[in-house]
């Protein structure tokens, strides 16, 4: 793969778990969209950019708009995430753009799946799960054990 990946993330265990995977995607070319401020790792510095935290209510309006301008400015290959809000958003507009979507629902959902996770199962072009009890709720998912 030649393209850019997208991080798309919440704050906390969201971004743990994303980084775990950070051996798998820090050899290509990537960006971090994080939905609050933080103090940020060094090796996310000048690669992150801040989004308007919403928590399903109007402010989705406007992480539909920075989606937009973000996956324009960036033109990503890949869109990554384990979850949480922001994804939603991001994954519709990143539909518009070609742009693929894998999405690997949070570890500490093991015996009923996310509210953004029943989402993504329908958005993602790959859809992972960390517990095999979440099987049921995924069928056409893909089983991959704890990130963490």
């Amino acid at each position: 793969m030649n393209g850019k990946i997208g991080i798309i993330s919440s704050c906390g265990g969201h971004l743990s778990e994303i980084r775990a995977l950070k051996p798998l995607y820090s050899q290509y070319d990537h960006f971090y969209v994080v939905n609050d401020r933080i103090e940020l790792p060094e090796d996310m510095k000048g690669r992150t950019t801040f989004i308007c935290h919403s928590e399903r209510d109007w402010k989705f309006l406007v992480n539909l708009w920075e989606a937009w301008h973000i996956l324009r400015r960036e033109r990503p290959q890949i869109l990554l995430s384990t979850g949480a809000g922001p994804m939603v958003p991001f994954a519709l507009i990143a539909k518009c753009y070609g742009i693929r979507l894998i999405f690997i629902e949070i570890g500490n959902q093991v015996a009923r799946p996310s509210v953004t996770a029943r989402i993504m199962y329908y958005l993602a072009d790959r859809f992972y799960y960390q517990w095999k009890s979440l099987g049921r709720f995924f069928p056409h998912g893909i089983y991959g054990g704890p990130l963490l």
